[in-house]
C-alpha cells in the first residue's frame, strides 16, 4: 500500500515519488489509489473501450450515436467547421431534435468564429440549443481562456472523447488522403458517460446555457454545487426561497462550494458502477482554469514515475514544464523506453515545434527515443504506459493546456485499450522520421537559435 500524498505534494508534483514507490507500477492497485487520492474523481467500471484513430471511422461512428440518441445528445468542441463534415454532423443533430431529442451544442467562440452565422442559425431555427463559450464581450479579460474540450455524450450512456475537432481535415480517411490531421477519439459508454454529461455541464454554464436536467456538477460561474433538484416543490415548479433566510442559505451554499471545488474539483455522486482493483476502469481528468489543474499536472508526474516499461507519447505541441521534462528524463535514465511521436515540419504550429527542438538534445542524451510524424500533420494527443494504461483526450504538454485551456482526457486502466494504442503508435512511428543525436548536430545555427528562443519563451506560446 502506498502511502497517502499530502495537500502539499500534490500541489507540487511530488505524486511522481509517491508513484515510484509503488511496487508494480502502473499495474499496481495502489497505483489506482494514488490517483484517487489526486484527483479525488471515481473510477468507472466499462465495457472495453472502442478505440477510434481514424477520422471517417470516428465521425461515421460518432453520427450513428446521434441518431440512435432517444432522450439528449451533448456536443462540445472547440471548433466546429461550416464544411462537408461540420455539415453532416448539423444534419444529425438537427434529425434528432426532430424527434423530440434536447439537442444541446457548445462550440468556443474563438475556435469557431471563422463559422459563419448561417450554420448556427440553421440548428437553432430546427431546435438545437447553442452556445458559445467565452464571447469576447461576454468575458473581455478572459479571453486568453478558451474551451479545448472534445466531447460527445448521448443519453448519459454513450461518450465519446479526444482530440479531434469537427473539420474536414479531422473527418477523412488518412488512409485515403495524405492532407489530413492524424488524431485519436476513444468510445467508452457506462456511468463515465454521465460524469462526461456533467464535464458538459460546466461550460455549459459557464456559456449561459439552459439548466440541464437530471445532473450534478460544480457551476463554473460561481463554484457552487448546481443540481436541478434544488428548490423544486412538489408540482415540479422551481421555488423561490424567500428573504433573508433564502440569501444566507445560498451564500453558506456558495462557500462550501468554492471550499470543495479548492479542495476536490468538480464530482459527481450518482456513480453506480464504481470499478474493483482489478477491473477495467476509466477515470476523468478535465481540467480548467481555476480546478484541477495541478491535479492534472500530479496525474501525469505519477504516471511518468509509475512507468517501468515502456512509456510511449504522442503529442502535438510538446512545450512541459522544467519538473515534468525531469521526470521524464528519469524515466528513461533508469531503462524505460521512452518513445516521442511528434510533429514534423507539417506542423500547424512551428513555434511550439522549436519549442520542443529545444529539448531534443538533453531528451536523446538521456535515451529518449524521438520521432517526427510526416504522413499527415499531427494532432493526436495519447500516452501509452507499459501495455496497461491508456491517456487519450485533448491535453496538449504545453502552458496553454496546462493553465489557459478547459480540457477532457480519460485515463483508461484497460490491457486491451493499451494494446490497440500502442499498434496505433508503432504504425505511425513506422511512417515517421526517427530523430538521432548525429543528425541532431548537423542542424544549422539558425535553427538553433529558434530553438532556444522557443524552449525560453515555451510559457508564452
Amino acid at each position: 500500500m502506498v502511502d497517502a500524498p499530502s495537500p502539499r505534494e500534490v500541489r507540487t508534483y511530488r505524486a511522481w515519488g509517491a508513484a515510484r514507490r509503488v511496487t508494480d507500477g502502473v499495474r499496481d492497485p495502489a497505483f489506482r489509489e494514488l490517483l484517487q487520492l489526486i484527483d479525488g474523481g471515481p473510477m468507472h467500471q466499462c465495457p472495453p473501450p472502442v478505440l477510434l484513430p481514424d477520422g471517417a471511422q470516428a465521425f461515421r461512428t460518432m453520427i450513428e450515436a446521434i441518431d440512435a440518441a432517444l432522450e439528449e445528445v451533448l456536443l462540445e468542441t472547440y471548433i466546429l467547421r461550416d464544411d462537408t463534415l461540420g455539415e453532416s454532423v448539423q444534419q444529425a443533430l438537427v434529425r434528432a431534435a426532430a424527434r423530440g431529442v434536447r439537442t444541446y451544442v457548445l462550440a468556443d467562440a474563438v475556435g469557431s468564429m471563422g463559422t459563419r452565422d448561417r450554420f448556427w442559425d440553421a440548428l437553432t431555427e430546427q431546435g438545437v440549443v447553442v452556445r458559445h463559450f467565452h464571447r469576447v464581450w461576454h468575458h473581455p479579460f478572459e479571453a486568453l481562456r478558451r474551451d479545448h474540450r472534445k466531447l460527445l455524450v448521448c443519453d448519459r450512456r454513450v461518450s465519446f472523447t479526444g482530440g479531434m475537432n469537427i473539420g474536414e481535415e479531422y473527418g477523412s480517411s488518412i488512409l485515403a488522403r495524405h492532407d489530413v490531421w492524424r488524431d485519436t477519439f476513444v468510445q467508452i459508454e457506462g456511468s463515465v458517460a454521465r460524469e462526461l454529461a456533467a464535464v458538459f455541464a460546466e461550460g455549459w454554464d459557464r456559456a449561459r446555457g439552459p439548466t440541464l436536467p437530471g445532473l450534478e456538477y460544480v457551476s463554473w460561474s460561481d463554484a457552487s454545487d448546481t443540481s436541478p433538484q434544488q428548490n423544486v416543490s412538489a408540482s415540479g415548479t422551481r421555488a423561490l426561497q424567500p428573504g433573508l433566510q433564502g440569501a444566507v442559505q445560498r451564500q453558506v451554499q456558495r462557500q462550501l462550494g468554492r471550499q470543495r471545488d479548492r479542495r476536490r474539483g468538480r464530482r459527481v455522486r450518482r456513480v453506480i458502477d464504481v470499478a474493483a482493483p482489478d477491473d477495467r476502469a476509466v477515470l476523468v481528468l478535465d481540467p480548467r482554469p481555476g480546478r484541477g489543474q495541478r491535479e492534472m499536472l500530479s496525474v501525469l508526474s505519477a504516471l511518468l514515475g509509475g512507468a517501468r516499461e515502456r512509456l510511449w507519447i504522442t503529442t502535438p505541441y510538446f512545450a512541459p514544464p522544467t519538473r515534468a521534462l525531469s521526470f521524464l528524463l528519469t524515466a528513461a535514465r533508469r531503462g524505460v523506453d521512452v518513445r516521442l511521436l511528434l510533429p514534423s515540419e507539417r506542423t500547424d504550429m512551428a513555434l511550439i515545434r522549436h519549442a520542443a527542438h529545444g529539448t531534443y538534445r538533453t531528451l536523446l542524451e538521456s535515451g529518449v527515443r524521438i520521432f517526427e510524424y510526416e504522413r499527415a500533420t499531427l494532432h493526436a494527443k495519447t500516452m501509452v504506459i507499459d501495455g496497461h494504461v491508456s491517456l487519450i483526450g485533448s491535453s496538449n504538454l504545453d502552458f496553454r493546456s496546462f493553465w489557459l485551456n478547459a480540457e477532457c482526457n480519460v485515463l483508461v486502466f484497460d490491457s486491451a485499450c493499451a494494446s490497440a494504442l500502442e499498434r496505433c503508435f508503432q504504425a505511425d512511428i513506422a511512417d515517421s522520421r526517427e530523430i538521432t543525436m548525429d543528425a541532431w548536430r548537423q542542424r544549422t545555427w539558425l535553427h538553433r537559435v529558434f530553438d532556444r528562443t522557443a524552449r525560453a519563451l515555451r510559457w508564452a506560446l
